[in-house]
This record gives C-alpha cells, structure tokens and sequence, in this order.
C-alpha cells in the first residue's frame, strides 16, 4: 500500500518531534515560568506595603475617633473597646458640618470655573487660527510659575478693592485664577492628541463651533475634564493659605482652617478631632473611588502626550 501511495505521487508525511518529548525545551519553559513569578510577586507584595501605608493612617484616624481620651493614649493601637459614636456627634456639632458646607460651596464653584474656562481656553489654543496664539501659550505656562504665598499682600489689597474680601468669591476666584494656567495646560495637550476628522465631519454637517465643542469635543475629551476636577477638588478641599487670609468670619470658612479652630477650641479632647478629620476626609476618599478610572486615564492621556 506504501509503494501504491508513493506511486501515485504521495510521498509519507514526515515525522515532526514531539515538543513534550524534547526534555531541553520542556525545562526552558518551565524555567521562563518560575523566573516570571518572582517579579510578579515582587510587585504584588510592594502594592500590598503600598496599600498598608495609604490605608492604616486612614483607618486609625477613624477607630482613634470612637475611643475616650484616656484609651487613646493607654491603647493607641488596639481597638476601641467601647466605641464612642457621640464623638462623631460631638465633632458634627462643634461646627464640622458647616465647615464641610463652606468647603463643598467653594469647592464645587471653582472646580466647575476652572474646567470650563480651561476647556475653552485649549480648545481656542489648538483648534482656532487665532493671532498671538504663540504668546498666549507661554502667557499660560507663566501663570504656573506664580507662587501664591508671595502675592498674598497684593491679593488681600486686590480683594478689598474689588469688595469680596471675606466672602465666598475671594476663595473661588483666587481657587479659579491660580489653577486655570496647569488645567489649561493639561486640556491643551490631550486635545493635541485628538483627531479632528471627527470635528471636521460635525462641520460639514453643519455644526457650529459651539455645537463641536459642546457634543464632539467635551464627550472625546471626558478622562482628562475629570481629572483636571478631581485634581482641583484636590487642591481646594485641602487649601489652608488664602482660606485663613481671606476669610476670617467664623461662618466662612472651609474645612482646614475650622479644624484648626476647632482643635483650639476642643483642647486636648483628641478623639472629637479625630472623628472632625475623618468627616473632613470621607468626601474626598468617596470622589476619588468613584472617578479613579477616568482620573488615572486622563493623567495618562493628559501628560503623556
């Protein structure tokens, strides 16, 4: 049958080696594979003393908030036998809850300022043919060199002048002016990454510039916008210099500078501080577990670019 098949021009199939037979390449692979662990494990127990170092602080502070004053400091490190609800009350209370409104109001003000004027301001700087385009760039990128603790003088004369001292808006336009160069910056460089075969279509559709920006461009653009406002949330949730200088009705101010009073206030009650610091800190866990997708993407996008 053999010669039949050779005859008729089928020549026998050749014999390739079995991989599982050749012992060499068996144990290369099985080598690559215990080599690739070890870095795997090395990065893995490295976020884990990562994640240990962010989430202890977080969780002490917190369990530190439901001891009385003498556990506190005969047991800084167990769990609170009898946990003490009434002091997050009590730093509810003693004025964290309006501090938390003040610093949410102006919070919310500026980082919605910031994103829509440095939204705008990218989108003229790369889609527009506009002229001093060059020079309005660098004037950007010099508004990020500003310090702001050296123009607090100036700043406190410029804000009586202008009749906001001692008002919301003093925080939200100094919150606003200082950061719109950075956010700016950040928009203008991932927009330079964008494809504009997506604008160009929407024009000849006939859509206006302000329907491009607002249905084309914002949409595309979402990663970046959300980070640049979590960052500012960031900034402004955390500010302490133009809050204590600029502010100075008790109503007024934001969460930094109350907890600072109110630890003056409260003496060496320091589980009620440390319940007002947990309050002050849940918002911003809650907004940056709810955005870290898009902010970790948009950082990415943003100033990789």
């Amino acid at each position: 049958m053999t010669l039949t098949m050779q005859a008729k021009g089928h020549a026998p199939a050749a014999r390739t080696p079995s991989r599982a037979a050749d012992p060499w390449r068996a144990g290369g692979a099985s080598v690559r594979r215990r080599a690739g662990i070890v870095p795997r494990l090395l990065a893995y127990c490295g976020l884990a003393a990562l994640a240990v170092a962010v989430l202890y602080p977080l969780c002490w502070m917190a369990l530190s908030g439901l001891k009385s004053n003498g556990e506190l400091f005969t047991a800084p490190w167990s769990l609170p036998a009898h946990p003490r609800w009434d002091n997050y009350a009590a730093a509810w209370n003693q004025g964290a809850l309006r501090y938390l409104l003040n610093s949410a109001l102006v919070t919310s003000a500026s980082v919605l300022a910031v994103v829509l004027i440095s939204a705008w301001a990218a989108y003229g700087l790369t889609r527009l043919d506009i002229p001093l385009a060059r020079p309005a760039l660098l004037l950007v990128l010099g508004g990020m060199m500003l310090s702001p603790t050296v123009a607090l003088v100036p700043l406190a004369q410029l804000l009586q002048a202008l009749h906001i001292y001692d008002t919301y808006w003093a925080l939200i336009v100094l919150y606003t002016a200082f950061k719109v160069p950075f956010t700016t910056f950040l928009v203008r460089a991932h927009l330079l990454s964008l494809p504009t075969e997506v604008e160009e279509a929407a024009h000849i559709d006939g859509a206006s510039r302000w329907q491009t920006f607002w249905q084309v461009v914002v949409p595309m653009s979402r990663p970046i916008l959300v980070s640049a406002a979590m960052l500012q949330t960031l900034f402004c949730w955390n500010e302490y210099a133009f809050a204590l200088v600029f502010v100075t009705d008790d109503r007024l101010k934001t969460l930094p500078v109350g907890l600072a009073d109110m630890a003056g206030r409260l003496n060496s009650d320091w589980p009620i501080l440390f319940a007002g610091l947990t309050i002050a800190a849940l918002p911003m866990i809650v907004v940056f577990l709810l955005g870290q997708r898009h902010f970790v993407r948009g950082l990415a996008e943003g100033m990789g670019k």
